[in-house]
């Protein structure tokens, strides 16, 4: 289903605590010419939305400013509310969005293992700590890779381990900026895959932007074109 960038869904003015991710008549501008004019939409939880567009389209832009941060080149207006709260003027790091990049950002000072550990909640015990590495590590497929350098890894591995420490995180929703583009093509399907069973696992409501229609037509749920002018 491809809807245009005006497109509304029921029920977007609720505020009731549903795990859902709602965007609310989003305008974004830049030197005063609209990007992406009057957005609205609802990610329900486990779901995937694709917002599609070409380059400088503004669809990397929209998913800074769900995060909280954001050029101030840019004019934005609208809200994003977050399990029926509103977020608009929360504090980035309170806002409990992950969101992966289209590079990894792994940190190459860093192991593997301490990588994933650096996106646990603070006061997490070290006991406790460990035990969630380890299980990340099983669920990339990457048990006894604690201790390895990110830069040894295979563009997958790597792919897995930024997914993996996201969700350490322990997010309320998952945005995805292209993740998959470097990927290639026999290892795209893989990643989008891994990277969809868990948000959907997890119930994260989880907003795609990308240019590739293949990457909207796995992710299999709603599709908002911003490039098709509203009627």
């Amino acid at each position: 289903m491809v809807l245009s960038a005006k497109t509304r869904h029921e029920g977007i003015y609720g505020m009731t605590r549903d795990g859902k991710l709602r965007l609310r008549d989003v305008t974004v501008a830049l030197d005063g010419q609209p990007l992406i004019a009057g957005l609205s939409l609802v990610v329900a939880p486990g779901e995937v939305v694709t917002v599609m567009g070409a380059s400088g389209s503004g669809k990397s832009t929209l998913l800074s400013w769900i995060c909280g941060s954001v050029d101030p080149v840019f004019a934005i207006t609208g809200h994003v509310l977050l399990d029926g709260q509103d977020i608009t003027r929360t504090a980035p790091e309170a806002r409990r969005v992950g969101i992966l990049f289209q590079d990894d950002l792994l940190f190459p000072h860093l192991s593997v293992g301490e990588n994933l550990a650096f996106g646990i909640p603070r006061g997490v015990g070290r006991d406790d700590r460990r035990a969630r590495v380890a299980d990340a590590l099983a669920e990339a497929e990457l048990s006894g890779f604690e201790d390895r350098d990110p830069a040894t890894l295979s563009g997958g591995q790597r792919a897995r381990v930024a997914l993996m420490r996201t969700l350490m995180a322990e997010p309320k929703a998952l945005l995805l900026d292209e993740p998959f583009s470097k990927l290639d093509a026999a290892l795209r399907d893989r990643i989008r895959r891994f990277t969809f069973d868990h948000a959907t696992e997890r119930g994260l409501p989880t907003l795609l932007v990308t240019h590739d229609p293949d990457d909207a037509a796995a992710a299999a749920g709603p599709i908002i074109d911003i490039d098709i002018a509203p009627c």
